[in-house]
């Protein structure tokens, strides 16, 4: 599969996706630079982790302006495969690909730690070949990572199966205790309607090599590429 990866000026987890993507799974991957207007035939476009343009005036809200994004945009309109981590994440839902906002962390501070999270569906491309009983411990890097949506939009997330992962403590019990951010729902990622657009805070990438004793996240990458397998 042919991964697009897209740089924005403040992205820093870039290369860190590259390397999970091309040295760990094997798998092709272009840079894709927020000024271009061609996706390079990529079959999965990812948007990853970082502060884009500084995170000025609300994260992702100038990156989604970026020339790049109407491709991305139109890509996914389309019914092609497009994920956000963290910042990709706030770019998506500012983009208006997925419904809601991240906001404030509860605490008002950075938060960055190992969390647990586990699925909630196995009805998406991200999540298919992910046990829905496994925790898994990801780490998390964000001051904006508290998902909000008003009743509706929460009611058609829910009826639509469209939740990826709740935040959870180490046992798979989801409590307010294990909420590190304040998200409704412990909600960590969700989906669009269609199921192909994805976007959730923790980031795999950064829990994806034995070298750094832990390797939860490969079952995230290891699900998309089961697409390949089929």
């Amino acid at each position: 599969m042919k991964f697009g990866v897209v740089v924005f000026p403040g992205s820093n987890c870039d290369e860190d996706i590259i390397y999970v993507l091309e040295k760990i799974l094997g798998q092709q991957v272009v840079r894709l630079w927020h000024k271009d207007h061609d996706l390079q035939g990529a079959e999965f476009i990812v948007l990853p982790g970082g502060f884009s343009f500084g995170d000025y005036l609300r994260s992702g809200a100038i990156a989604r302006f970026s020339p790049i994004m109407q491709e991305v945009i139109q890509f996914a309109e389309n019914g092609g495969y497009v994920l956000g981590i963290c910042n990709g994440f706030q770019v998506l839902t500012e983009a208006g690909l997925l419904p809601g906002a991240l906001l404030h962390n509860e605490n008002r501070k950075f938060i960055c730690r190992n969390i647990y999270m586990k699925a909630q569906t196995n009805n998406s491309l991200i999540t298919a070949q992910i046990d829905p009983q496994r925790a898994l411990k990801i780490p998390i890097a964000h001051g904006e990572g508290n998902y909000f949506a008003d009743a509706d939009v929460l009611k058609s997330l829910n009826d639509n199966n469209q939740v990826l992962f709740r935040y959870c403590d180490e046992a798979g019990n989801i409590t307010a205790d294990s909420n590190p951010n304040g998200s409704l729902e412990n909600i960590a990622g969700i989906c669009n309607k269609a199921r192909n657009v994805f976007g959730f805070m923790p980031h795999p990438e950064r829990a994806s090599d034995s070298l750094v004793a832990n390797e939860d996240g490969l079952a995230i990458f290891e699900s998309i590429l089961s697409l390949v397998k089929a």
